[in-house]
């Protein structure tokens, strides 16, 4: 857990105009560009007229307009490179930060000849990807200098570069890259020319991280979670759930208004994180648009795994999931979910606690019913059981606090995430690794990836929630919310609300702790809950450094992206108009 150093703010403004301004923009442009390098194989170093010519080709076969040419352009040589850095030991990598990433107001970092001197205070991200960058065994500069790292290629030490810079630097570096045939990958800042920016942070830290023996770095995410949705049809859950054929529909209410129930929308990660773990152990599949139906054999097992059983196990995941939304409506007093009434809402409690424990009870005989030798499913209903119980007790806490609510601080709430919302990734990604023979002592690195993952998670969702028409619950009181810890510790600061009776335990606990904060303490909140957010993302990948699989290291590192990947990146606050943006100290 982070311990309770200053949080900085981070600034919300857009990327420049010559970035594509959302993440959903910036994602599928990357994947149009891997695509083309897969079939094209440009050899690099690229000569200025080759990148040139491959990046128009590009942005013709995206659609995309022309004014990004130059953010198109690095990332084309970027994938031209990518086999080669991944090829490179870690310990002949060097990471050049640029120090336009700190925190300018805050940082206590001093300057020597070569670059920023890091006194890890935990205020930005250059701590986190210095220190683990540092463990792996990179050189790290924070720097702008280029004689100095081109003094260390000559050397020797270093053979490749990984890096973030902005994209006026980069157009600038690149002829001397060209002429030193040095490969390198460059993650270009969202703003250029100034302090407090910020970058793409999942593609810096697969850079960093991206090793050869990592087979998943072509496999498509967005296939796999399309596969993993397509479980949850209609069709395909009568048959699984109610053991009839497909075709077949429920007459018992129940199972009726449980498949309505799974059927709904939804992100589905859960079950596709199953899915992910389960992958990561498989010998094939990797970059393919499609896996064949009989899988090739996981590790430690030599009996090939029937696909139905993955299907098995990533449905009920979702199962137990759906039926904790169920009991968490009618515990909070929720009428609305997906945009919809809530199970108890439109059909009456008794009935929704009735099908909220009829998928309790579907997804322990889904993992029952699992094709495996009978230990393998005891590892499997004992995981899920251990989940489940952990669940309940940390919604047993959120329910205690709601009862007699007092102030909590981020420590107390943090506690609360850890053990109501990690215990479901944790059980998804446990069941699809046993459902693949994995072995025992990948399950703690899981549990750590899955207690941070769960944490940022559960941050973020209170982060969308600033954006809801009832955002005045994420302060109200009515459950424990990060914002509304972030906004007890910072009472007494400029422009918070004053203290209503609750917080001197004065009336019993029908007041909420504070009125909704002002727009200067709001804008300070969210900001310090994006920067815990990246901070519990850089400890989930942090983690993964004691994998031994590099498949399960790569593709749970581009899960956190593709989780996060709608929540954008922020921009920079210290750039030309930025006076019209609010001042975020």
């Amino acid at each position: 857990m982070p311990d309770d150093r200053a949080i900085a703010a981070k600034p919300s403004r857009p990327p420049q105009d010559n970035v594509p301004q959302s993440k959903q923009a910036r994602e599928l442009l990357l994947e149009v560009i891997r695509a083309y390098v897969e079939r094209q194989r440009p050899v690099p170093p690229l000569t200025i007229e080759e990148l040139r010519t491959h990046t128009t080709a590009v942005l013709d076969e995206a659609g995309v307009d022309r004014k990004y040419f130059d953010f198109a352009g690095v990332l084309v040589n970027n994938e031209v490179w990518r086999e080669t850095v991944a090829a490179i030991p870690y310990e002949k990598r060097l990471l050049l930060l640029p120090k336009c990433l700190r925190s300018v107001k805050e940082c206590p970092a001093k300057f020597d000849e070569i670059g920023l001197l890091c006194e890890h205070c935990g205020r930005c991200v250059i701590d986190d990807l210095k220190s683990q960058a540092e463990r792996l065994g990179y050189a790290v500069l924070v720097a702008e200098g280029s004689p100095v790292v081109m003094s260390l290629i000559e050397s020797g030490r270093i053979e490749g570069v990984v890096g973030a810079s902005c994209l006026s630097v980069l157009e600038k570096v690149f002829p001397y890259m060209e002429a030193g045939a040095v490969p390198g990958i460059a993650i270009p800042l969202l703003r250029d020319g100034c302090a407090n920016t910020s970058v793409d942070l999942d593609w810096l830290w697969e850079a960093v991280y991206q090793t050869a023996e990592d087979q998943t770095r072509r496999f498509n995410l967005d296939v796999l979670h399309g596969r993993v949705d397509h479980w949850f049809s209609r069709e395909s859950l009568e048959g699984l759930l109610t053991g009839r054929v497909c075709t077949a529909h429920p007459t018992n209410a129940t199972e009726q208004v449980a498949l309505e129930w799974m059927a709904k929308a939804g992100k589905r990660w859960r079950p596709f994180l199953a899915a992910c773990s389960y992958e990561a152990f498989c010998a094939d599949g990797y970059g393919r648009a499609s896996v064949p139906a009989r899988l090739k054999t996981p590790c430690g097992d030599a009996r090939p795994t029937d696909e139905d059983d993955l299907r098995k196990v990533a449905v009920a995941v979702e199962c137990f999931h759906k039926a904790s939304l169920i009991h968490d409506d009618i515990e909070d007093g929720d009428s609305a979910r997906y945009g919809e009434k809530t199970l108890h809402a439109e059909h009456g409690i008794p009935i929704a606690l009735n099908v909220g424990d009829f998928l309790l009870g579907e997804g322990y005989r889904l993992l029952a019913d699992v094709d495996a030798p009978d230990a393998r499913k005891v590892k499997l209903l004992s995981v899920a059981a251990q989940g489940h119980r952990s669940l309940c007790l940390g919604q047993g806490s959120e329910l205690a606090w709601m009862r007699t609510p007092v102030p909590l601080t981020v420590r107390d709430v943090l506690d609360i995430f850890r053990m109501k919302t990690a215990p479901a990734f944790e059980v998804a990604l446990s069941l699809g690794a046993i459902l693949a023979g994995c072995d025992e002592r990948v399950h703690e690195v899981l549990r750590q990836y899955s207690e941070s993952l769960g944490i940022a998670y559960q941050i973020r969702d209170d982060l969308d929630d600033l954006r809801s028409p009832h955002k005045e619950d994420l302060f109200n009181g009515k459950r424990p919310s990060i914002l509304l810890a972030l906004a007890y510790e910072n009472a007494g600061r400029v422009g918070c609300a004053h203290r209503s009776p609750l917080v001197d335990g004065q009336d019993g606990g029908h007041s909420p702790p504070y009125e909704f904060p002002s727009s200067a303490l709001r804008t300070e909140i969210e900001a310090s809950a994006w920067r815990l957010m990246e901070t519990y993302k850089s400890q989930a990948i942090g983690s993964l450094i004691a994998l031994k699989n590099a498949n399960l290291k790569g593709l749970l590192r581009r899960v956190i992206g593709k989780m996060f990947n709608d929540f954008d990146s922020m921009g920079c606050c210290n750039d030309p108009g930025a006076e019209h943006a609010p001042d975020r100290g």
